[in-house]
């Protein structure tokens, strides 16, 4: 990576324009994409997969959730309810809690009691967008999994069944499968369907195509359930693992996201532009200092005893802390990477998107992971950062946020919608070293706002590693001459992102990727 990048930055960044959009003359809802991503959770129920629920609730309407699991980890189980003693399996978790019975387990109805105050913002949600489930449906789609211990999968469970029904259906599509907790409810549905047909004739068809079919996208290891069963026994199945950029997203957020967008997680913003005044959905969501506290997990006093926590080994490592503060949301990358804003991520991880960006493993083809080799410039440190893939996200990300709690509260005339855009050259081009390249970016906004129109190259991503300058950047245009050592088959990628005029600006993109021939 050169010094040379922030400078390329800013010039990119040059390219900002406004321009103005005639208002319109009658509100649109956005139809439903009737492509968008099949996807099934499964959660340990921990406060940050409480948030991450609510979060999700909002922009469930740009996928298709086909199951909702409660499932065990390494930090929450219910035990057998016959007083078993169980040590776990992961050291950090050993060390902590050694022999329990059972450990900080939320319970399993807090999705029931979560998607009750979605119907109540439900009709308004509808408002604004299309494709909204109907609370009737998120409900049935609820199971319990397996919960009794951390990494148990010796039972069929009702979640692990409805896994197992959505991997063996006739719908081809890819089935993302979410892992909030542990593996292991996942694990017993792969195991199920191995027993079932593992020495029947159609094996091998059947394994082929639900290797095609599921994607695994876990935040981290919370059980040995991956390593022990999944990965030695479906070796192709692909699995997207997030080990390292989640972390500005989850209790240490103030370590990992730069100082100058803390705003966007503190208490003032949240409070006022999400949490209070927009509804009884978001009025649960957990933060800092609220008053609140989960049944069934007695280390969550973040809500009602804020001064205690910032005075504990972990408000002393993340803090301190005041009221409304972000407290953390570690598995919403999980279904942020299948929001189709527009960067072309959900099928190319090594793109890089709101859920992060991954990079395919030289040892296992099947398993994208971060760290080291897909760190981006970090323009704050002036070094390359492990986490700002999914950091550099923040302000876009929380913005929208809470654009969509005012969908739950306010008409469509008085919220903001997200602009259209698109490039009208198209998203793939190729051309000559040399050769001159013309972009011309189209947008368009459903609330006739002002739009910003910014080009910018991400480096990071790019087969070609030189410097690339814009002959002209004149506003919704960029034109550049491809330079002339770049070698056949390196590529460029090139953003074109769009804000709308808002109080909470929408933003969108469309990328370009230019291959040299």
């Amino acid at each position: 990576m050169t010094r040379s990048l922030p400078l390329l930055f800013i010039l990119l960044l040059a390219g900002t324009f406004l321009q103005c959009r005639a208002e319109a003359e009658t509100p649109v809802v956005p139809e439903a994409d009737p492509q968008r991503p099949r996807t099934i959770v499964t959660t340990d129920g921990e406060i940050d997969d409480v948030d991450s629920f609510i979060r999700m609730l909002l922009y469930a309407n740009e996928f298709e959730i086909e199951g909702l699991v409660y499932s065990s980890s390494m930090w929450h189980y219910k035990g057998d309810g016959k007083g078993t003693p169980f040590t776990s399996e992961m050291e950090m978790t050993r060390n902590i809690y050694g022999e329990r019975t059972d450990l900080r387990w939320p319970g399993t109805t807090w999705m029931e009691d979560l998607i009750a105050r979605y119907a109540e913002v439900y009709p308004n949600l509808r408002k604004h967008a299309e494709g909204y489930p109907t609370p009737e449906t998120l409900r049935s789609l609820i199971r319990v999994g397996n919960i009794d211990f951390e990494g148990e999968m010796a039972a069929d469970t009702d979640g692990s069944q409805l896994i197992a029904r959505r991997l063996l259906d006739s719908d081809t599509t890819k089935l993302y499968l979410q892992v909030w907790g542990g593996t292991n409810t996942i694990a017993r549905a792969l195991k199920s369907i191995e027993e079932k047909y593992g020495n029947s004739d159609s094996w091998e068809a059947i394994y082929r195509d639900i290797c095609k079919k599921a994607v695994i996208y876990a935040i981290m290891d919370q059980d040995a359930t991956y390593r022990n069963y999944i990965a030695p026994n479906w070796p192709d199945i692909p699995v997207y693992y997030n080990s390292n950029q989640f972390w500005c997203f989850a209790y240490p957020w103030k370590q990992q996201v730069p100082e100058r967008w803390h705003s966007y997680l503190q208490g003032p913003f949240m409070k006022e532009h999400i949490i209070r005044g927009h509804g009884p959905l978001m009025e649960k969501y957990y933060s800092y200092g609220d008053g609140q506290q989960q049944d069934g997990d007695p280390e969550h006093i973040h809500g009602v005893a804020l001064d205690s926590f910032n005075q504990n080994s972990n408000g002393r490592s993340w803090g301190p802390f005041e009221p409304f503060d972000f407290i953390s949301e570690g598995d919403s990358p999980a279904y942020l990477h299948l929001v189709d804003v527009g960067l072309d991520n959900i099928d190319n991880p090594s793109f890089g998107g709101w859920g992060g960006r991954l990079q395919q493993s030289e040892s296992e083809p099947n398993r994208w992971e971060d760290g080291t080799g897909v760190a981006d410039f970090n323009p704050f440190t002036d070094t390359l950062d492990v986490t700002y893939p999914q950091t550099r996200w923040i302000p876009a990300i929380q913005e929208d946020f809470a654009a969509r709690a005012d969908w739950c509260v306010l008409d469509f005339e008085s919220a903001n919608h997200p602009p259209h855009v698109a490039v009208s050259e198209g998203s793939r081009l190729s051309a000559k070293p040399g050769e001159e390249v013309v972009l011309t970016g189209q947008a368009t906004d459903p609330d006739g706002d002002r739009l910003k129109f910014s080009w910018w190259r991400y480096h990071e991503v790019d087969s070609y590693t030189g410097e690339l300058l814009p002959r002209a950047i004149s506003g919704e245009t960029l034109r550049f001459r491809l330079p002339a050592d770049m070698a056949p088959g390196e590529d460029l990628h090139l953003i074109l992102e769009v804000a709308d005029e808002a109080e909470h600006p929408m933003i969108r993109y469309a990328r370009v990727v230019v291959t040299a021939r």
